[in-house]
Parts: C-alpha cells; structure tokens; sequence
C-alpha cells in the first residue's frame, strides 16, 4: 500500500469531471487500497480519486468511529436526495483546515458498484449522507466551497490562504531548527 498525496486547492485536476470507470482489475483494487490507506493517515472520512490525481470515479467512506467500516464506491451517482436540509460543518483533505458551514440534503440514494463491477444501492442518512454528496460533488469536479455565496466563498480562499501561510511558516520553523 502506499500513501498518495492529496491535491490542495484550487489545483485544476479538483476542477475536472472524473470518467466512468470500464475495467475492474488488480489496478482499480490497489488504486481503492492506497486511497483507502490516504484517507485514514489524513485523517479523513472520505477521498476522492481526483483528490489524488487520478480522474476515475471512484470514492472510499469510511464514517465509522473505529474506521472499520470502509466503503469503496465506483461510478456513484446519486439518484435522489430528501429529507430536511441540514446545517453541518464541512472540511475537506484539499482543503485542509477549512471548515464552512452547509446546508445539504440529509437523505440520499446513491447508485455505485463495487470493485468486481457489480451494482448496488445504497440508502444513506445523516454523516454518511452528507459524506457522499461530498465525495461525488468532487467527481464532478465541484469542492465545497463552490457551494457558498461568492462572499462565503471569497472569506473561505482568504482564511484558507492565510492557514497555508501559517502552516508553511511553521515548516519553514522546523526546518531551521
């Protein structure tokens, strides 16, 4: 297994629309393995594979206290969404140590296969929910910042730019050291 960089904002690739997976092999297993494996050192909820640089639709979940219970998701689509809108905070590993708040539908019905290409559905709430309406909005190529009014979002690039100053100071910090 080996862990893949996450691409940081606004890097084009989170941009472009992922394509439809076609082959379901040894390649598509240890790209879900290491996405896997991404997501956890993060540490993460969820990944995207164009968060990775690879524009396949495909996402790994895992929403799981003890992260026992990964889910691995290949051409999601989401077929409905219902139930009330909920107000929760979103964050994001490309947009690391941004959190916004949203408000997404807190039901959804998401059509995927597995890794062996077999279909499944899968009625979500809750966490799990907003976590794939998350994920597949990046296969679309949409971060959740695009959801914000152009003012939120305009605040969210400067609070994110400044964090990316910090964090760079502080490495620079430790390298000196």
């Amino acid at each position: 297994m080996a862990k893949l960089p996450i691409l940081q904002y606004p890097h084009p690739t989170l941009a472009a629309k992922a394509e439809v997976v076609t082959v379901f092999d040894d390649e598509l297993r240890k790209l879900a393995e290491d996405m896997a494996e991404t997501m956890y050192a993060a540490p993460g909820v969820g990944l995207a594979a164009n968060q990775v640089g690879v524009l396949k639709r495909i996402v790994v979940i895992d929403v799981s206290e003890d992260k026992s219970d990964l889910i691995v998701l290949v051409n999601p689509l989401i077929l409905s969404t219902g139930g009330e809108l909920v107000d929760h905070e979103e964050g994001c590993l490309s947009l690391k140590g941004l959190y916004e708040h949203l408000k997404r539908p807190s039901k959804v019905k998401v059509r995927a296969q597995n890794l062996e290409g077999a279909e499944l559905d899968i009625e979500a709430e809750g966490l799990l929910a907003i976590c794939l309406q998350h994920e597949i909005d990046h296969l679309d190529g949409t971060v959740f910042i695009d959801h914000l009014s152009r003012l939120k979002k305009t605040r969210a690039c400067t609070k994110l730019a400044k964090l990316r100053r910090e964090e760079k100071r502080e490495k620079d910090k430790k390298a000196d050291e």
